[in-house]
């Protein structure tokens, strides 16, 4: 199983959003790092998702379901479907990640556009005993 970190701004879809619809699709990733890597997610794959914005923080974690797919719009980009697993006891903070020494080098950090990046198992594991 690999780890992924999400990125989505909480005033267009938030944890809660996704809460409330059970899963979704996602989309809206046009940059082709992060596109390949949503190529790269297989089912049962766990991430986390990330409130950007003015939030910066870790809320919670999904599992995928589908494995990429073409935006229906324009196949170039490419979705997954997701559902919710769990939220998080409390959201883990870019600047708690940061001061993480074994967080030092993951995407969300040194990549901070990437809206969706890779996730190691130490920085997984990480991140987990933050909360």
């Amino acid at each position: 199983m690999n780890h992924w970190l999400l990125k989505t701004e909480p005033s267009t879809y938030s944890w809660s959003d996704l809460v409330r619809d059970g899963g979704t699709f996602w989309n809206g990733v046009h940059n082709y790092g992060a596109r390949n890597n949503l190529r790269s997610m297989k089912v049962g794959d766990l991430a986390f998702i990330y409130h950007s914005g003015e939030e910066k923080a870790v809320v919670g974690i999904v599992r995928i379901t589908r494995e990429a797919y073409p935006d229906k719009e324009d196949p170039v980009w490419s979705w997954v479907d997701l559902v919710p697993e769990k939220a998080l006891a409390r959201p883990v903070t870019l600047a708690e990640i940061k001061a993480h020494p074994a967080l030092s080098k993951m995407a969300v950090v040194k990549q901070g556009r990437l809206s969706v990046g890779p996730v190691s198992e130490e920085e997984w594991k990480a991140v987990l005993a933050i909360r």
